[in-house]
């Protein structure tokens, strides 16, 4: 009994360090807008801003890639999956989707990622899934709808519309393939190695698709206006890499680790909330009562979510074997 008891305490102490973890990815993600939107006003086109974002967070990630530096020859396709996916995908399919739908419809769009997340688990793993987690999603896209205020930006593309689900693709990409492990008798790859490398393919990726060379780097040494203020756009610059980047995607693997893929994508939903409150507070936009209502309904979803225990059933070598020597045989990898 005292062991068992241990090994509970343990768990919820593991529990609480990974919700933790992610409701910190969730904020540093969500301070990138504020500090992007300056930018962009200022003159940087928003590829551009993308690709110093990531190419910037690779910079600052070099020493631990040259660490790791075995990692490719170990797991080629999760280090370029997770640059592909997780970096280059949802950044390059969401600006994309940008040009032709409104900014709220792509944001619910990409933000389905959680409930594919779970159709993932359920059907392509075969894992069961709780009806708390369940029940989060649900939540949590209702909440987002409004939030987003989408029924202000109602317009059908196709192309768009398929472009943002690609983000919710690639977004799923990331929550699953951050819970990559080690396969049986395999030692779990370090995840800011995985982080590390995933990056630098992402720089390289975005760099064919923002073409860097045509941007105007002058902006880069004046400042610019952030709601009657002006900040230096290298510090800007700076938020969004060390901040936005960086510490985002390390605390958001690292609680995937300790979560679940399926909870942690619940949580992550608050990203959204967050962007949205920020941009009150420091840019001066305005929030309805509708998207006040709306952040209440996604921390209840992403509440319940983050209740959620695994199944009985769910056995943990599933978790950590099954499906990671399944998704290194499709050539998958974040």
């Amino acid at each position: 009994m005292p062991v068992h008891t241990s090994e509970s305490s343990q768990g919820s102490c593991g529990r609480g360090v990974g919700l933790g973890l992610a409701l910190a990815s969730a904020l540093a993600f969500g301070g990138s807008g504020v500090a992007a939107k300056p930018l962009i006003e200022a003159g940087l086109d928003p590829l551009h801003v993308v690709w110093l974002r990531v190419a910037g967070a690779a910079v600052v990630m070099l020493p631990l890639a040259v660490r790791h530096r075995a990692l490719p020859r170990r797991r080629p396709a999760l280090l370029a999956g997770f640059g592909l996916l997780a970096v280059a995908g949802v950044q390059a399919c969401y600006f994309a989707a940008l040009s032709r739908i409104p900014v709220g419809v792509a944001l619910l769009i990409e933000y389905l990622a959680p409930a594919l997340v779970l159709g993932w688990v359920r059907f392509v793993q075969r894992r069961p899934v709780t009806r708390a987690a369940a029940l989060g999603v649900v939540l949590a896209a209702g909440g987002l709808a409004c939030v987003v205020e989408v029924w202000s930006g109602l317009s059908f593309d196709a192309l768009g519309l398929l472009l943002a689900l690609g983000a919710a693709c690639c977004q799923v990409g990331y929550f699953v393939l951050a819970d990559h492990g080690g396969d049986a008798g395999d030692e779990a790859p370090d995840p800011l190695g995985v982080i590390a490398y995933g990056l630098l393919v992402g720089a390289l990726v975005l760099t064919v698709v923002a073409r860097p060379w045509t941007m105007r780097w002058s902006v880069l040494t004046g400042s610019a206006d952030m709601n009657g203020t002006a900040v230096p756009a290298l510090a800007l610059l700076g938020w969004i890499v060390l901040i936005a980047t960086v510490a985002a995607y390390v605390t958001g693997v690292l609680s995937v680790r300790r979560l679940s893929p399926q909870v942690a994508g619940v949580v992550a939903c608050l990203e959204a909330v967050i962007a949205t409150v920020l941009a009150w507070v420091l840019l001066g936009e305005h929030l309805s009562l509708p998207q006040i209502a709306g952040g209440a309904v996604v921390l209840l979803g992403a509440f319940i979510a983050q209740s959620s225990t695994p199944a009985k059933g769910s056995a943990e070598p599933v978790a950590a074997g099954g499906a990671e020597r399944e998704l290194s045989a499709r050539g998958t990898a974040a």
